[in-house]
């Protein structure tokens, strides 16, 4: 584990212009290669693998960098009707976006996850490299190596078959979840021809202005 925060607070904050537009942008192109990936969740208990009536709301960034062998989970959540208990991401689902799966990273809970809340954020930066980071029995399964376990929750979360979920006492199989989607980042060429889009606009905007 490489760093972590967590509060018993909820940090909130609207979108600027600027990120809803990358947003945008991003949802448009293909996904690209390079390290790191990112992927993104909305938990609720309606997304449970037995759904329920949870007011609880929470929203994720899970990072994986493959080169530097991080994995970088940081979320808030809100509004849970039990107090907190575990946090988890799972891994793998026979299926994109629907069933359940064992638990992939550490046991019993994310360490530093706040325990006994209903609502409160959580940042933590995790070495993909050290088995401490994994379920031992995802672990196993993948052949007891820690760059196999890497490349399998990897390809999990890219495929769709992974999820986040929040475990409270109330809810001791999950309280609220969300599927992990990889959020699209434009190749080089997009990004070129969006710059030179943009830099027309300007100049065509300027000449108006004149």
């Amino acid at each position: 584990m490489r760093a972590e925060q967590f509060t018993g607070t909820v940090r909130r904050g609207a979108p600027s212009l600027a990120t809803a537009l990358a947003l945008a942008i991003a949802a448009a192109v293909p996904l690209a290669s390079a390290a790191p990936v990112t992927f993104t969740a909305t938990l609720s208990g309606a997304q449970e693998d037995v759904p329920n009536n949870s007011t609880g709301v929470a929203n994720a960034v899970v990072s994986l960098d493959t080169a530097a062998h991080t994995l970088a989970v940081s979320f808030t959540f809100s509004n849970l009707l039990g107090t907190t208990a575990a946090a988890h991401i799972h891994c793998c689902t026979a299926a994109p976006g629907t069933g359940a799966a064992p638990v992939a990273t550490q046991v019993p809970t994310f360490s530093g996850f706040p325990l006994g809340v209903t609502s409160g954020t959580y940042t933590s930066s995790f070495d993909t490299l050290l088995a401490a980071t994994y379920n031992p029995s995802f672990l196993t399964s993948n052949g007891g190596s820690t760059a196999a376990a890497e490349a399998s929750l990897l390809a999990g979360m890219s495929a769709g078959l992974a999820y986040l979920n929040i475990h409270t006492s109330l809810f001791p199989n999950g309280e609220i979840r969300g599927f992990l989607s990889p959020v699209a980042v434009p190749e080089p060429a997009s990004l070129g021809l969006l710059g030179v889009g943009l830099a027309g606009l300007a100049a065509v905007r300027r000449r108006r202005r004149a």
